[in-house]
C-alpha cells in the first residue's frame, strides 16, 4: 500500500520565509514601486514621484544590507529561498530600477537603451555567477565567501545618486550633462556610459572585491 502523498499547509511558501527574507522583500517591493514612481513621473510630471523613486532605492540598499545581517544572526533557521530571493531583489533594485531611472531623466536615444539593457544585463549575469561560484569561492573553515568578482550590483546606488544630483540641479532632459551626439541613425547621450562601466566592472573577472 502505498503511502499519500504529505498535505501541503496552507500559504507554506510564505510560511517558510525567515525575517531576512521578509527583508529581502521589501527591498524588491522599494525597487518595483521606484519603477512605477517614473512611470507616473512620465505620465503626470509630478517631481514628487521621481524624488520618492530616489528615496526608495537607497532605502533597498540597507534593507539589502540588513538582510544578509540578520541571515547570520539567525544561522539556527536557514532559509531555503535566500540566495535565490536576494538575487531577483536585487536585479529588480539595483538592475532594473536605476536603468529606468535613467530613462525617465532622458537617456532615451536608440544607444542610450542599448546601453541600459547592457547594464542591466550583466547585473543579471554577475548575480547568476555569483550564485554559481559561491560554494567554490567560500572559505573551508568557515564557509563564508572570501570576495566578490567584479563589483557588487548594488555598487549602482552610485549612478541612483549621480542622478539625483542631476536631478537636483536641473540637468536633466535636453540639459542633461555632456549632451547628445547623433551615432548613425541613433543619438546617445555620453551620460550614459556610466551604466556601460558600471555593466562591464559587474561581469569582470579580473576584480576581486573583499566581501564583508
Amino acid at each position: 500500500m502505498t503511502t499519500p502523498p504529505a498535505r501541503r499547509r496552507h500559504l507554506s511558501m510564505l510560511r517558510s520565509y525567515t525575517w531576512a527574507d521578509a527583508l529581502t522583500i521589501g527591498n524588491a517591493a522599494c525597487g518595483t514601486i521606484a519603477i512605477f514612481l517614473c512611470l507616473d513621473y512620465l505620465a503626470e510630471g509630478s517631481p514628487r514621484y521621481l524624488w520618492t523613486a530616489f528615496l526608495l532605492l537607497p532605502l533597498a540598499l540597507v534593507l539589502d544590507v540588513l538582510d544578509g545581517y540578520v541571515a547570520r544572526l539567525d544561522r539556527r533557521r536557514q532559509s531555503v529561498l535566500g540566495a535565490d530571493l536576494d538575487s531577483l531583489a536585487d536585479v529588480i533594485s539595483f538592475g532594473v530600477a536605476p536603468a529606468v531611472l535613467g530613462f525617465t531623466l532622458g537617456l532615451r536615444g536608440g544607444w542610450d537603451m542599448l546601453v541600459l539593457s547592457y547594464f542591466v544585463v550583466c547585473g543579471v549575469s554577475r548575480l547568476a555567477r555569483f550564485n554559481v561560484t559561491s560554494s567554490a569561492l567560500a572559505d573551508p573553515s568557515t564557509g563564508k565567501v572570501k570576495y566578490f568578482e567584479g563589483t557588487p550590483i548594488p555598487t549602482s546606488i552610485g549612478i541612483v545618486l549621480l542622478l539625483g544630483v542631476a536631478q537636483w540641479l536641473g540637468h536633466t532632459g535636453p540639459d542633461l550633462w555632456f549632451g547628445a551626439v547623433r551615432l548613425g541613425p541613433a543619438l546617445l547621450h555620453p551620460l550614459v556610459l556610466v551604466y556601460g562601466m558600471s555593466g562591464s566592472a559587474m561581469i569582470s573577472a579580473t576584480l576581486r572585491i573583499p566581501k564583508p
